[in-house]
């Protein structure tokens, strides 16, 4: 992973200010051919990489509103480790409106993702229920009794449809929303799973119902605190998700 990279976007191509939020990787405003976009360096390998410009290539394609790949001056869609994107304006959401238009967009990215191909190396819920690690995940460091209240938790979702899920869509930073349209970034946790892991919102804003919604949010639950294990914010999570 190097900055050294950046230099293939063009001569003029410049790291501007760090950007908060950046946890697995280091992510800067960048200036490339005169413009302000974002450039995210990091360890990822080019599989992985290649499916998440793709599946953002293909989003926009759809008319959704997610920073777009800006190609190298060879071509390429990242190099060593580092893509270059397209920068998006706008504010986190503020009223139950707001992350109701959230609610919207996700539906609509989960409908245009139908079918995609799993991230390489990750892993669904599904597949946890059998599997014991997947990217960052890796249920043998959890204790037992945690790793089978879990699995309870995503065993409720199994045999549903699955589609391309954003993996974090609750946190406000990761909106950017406009009067006329929804900003999604961040897709570094993206993969494909059943699509109500990303529908437990603030207030409820995708109006699942009282039992859809507690069986999205154990699940919910359950992932984050697998994804994040180790830390005092997994514990919390895990906390979460009953005995059932």
């Amino acid at each position: 992973m190097g900055w050294e990279a950046l230099g293939q976007w063009g001569d003029d191509a410049v790291r501007i200010e760090p950007l908060a939020g950046g946890v697995a990787n280091d992510v800067w405003n960048v200036r490339v051919g005169g413009r302000l976009a974002v450039g995210r360096a990091g360890s990822r390998s080019d599989a992985d990489l290649a499916w998440e410009t793709a599946l953002l290539q293909h989003l926009d394609r759809a008319g959704l509103t997610v920073p777009v790949p800006i190609p190298a001056r060879d071509g390429r869609l990242f190099a060593d480790g580092l893509v270059v994107m397209t920068y998006l304006d706008g504010g986190p959401p503020e009223s139950p409106a707001d992350w109701r238009r959230v609610a919207a967009t996700l539906r609509e990215v989960h409908r245009v993702t139908r079918g995609w191909p799993q991230r390489p190396g990750w892993r669904s819920s599904a597949d946890l229920l059998r599997a014991g690690t997947g990217t960052r995940i890796d249920l043998g460091a959890m204790p037992a009794e945690g790793v089978a209240r879990c699995r309870a938790a995503w065993a409720r979702l199994a045999g549903r449809p699955t589609c391309v899920v954003h993996g974090n869509p609750a946190n406000p930073g990761n909106i950017r929303m406009t009067a006329d349209r929804v900003g999604l970034i961040d897709w570094d946790e993206s993969h494909v799973d059943v699509p109500d892991l990303d529908l437990v919102l603030p207030g409820n804003a995708a109006g699942l119902g009282d039992g859809e919604h507690d069986i999205a949010a154990q699940a919910s639950a359950a992932w984050e605190a697998a994804v994040c294990w180790g830390d005092e914010y997994a514990v919390n999570r895990l906390a979460q998700v009953r005995t059932l």
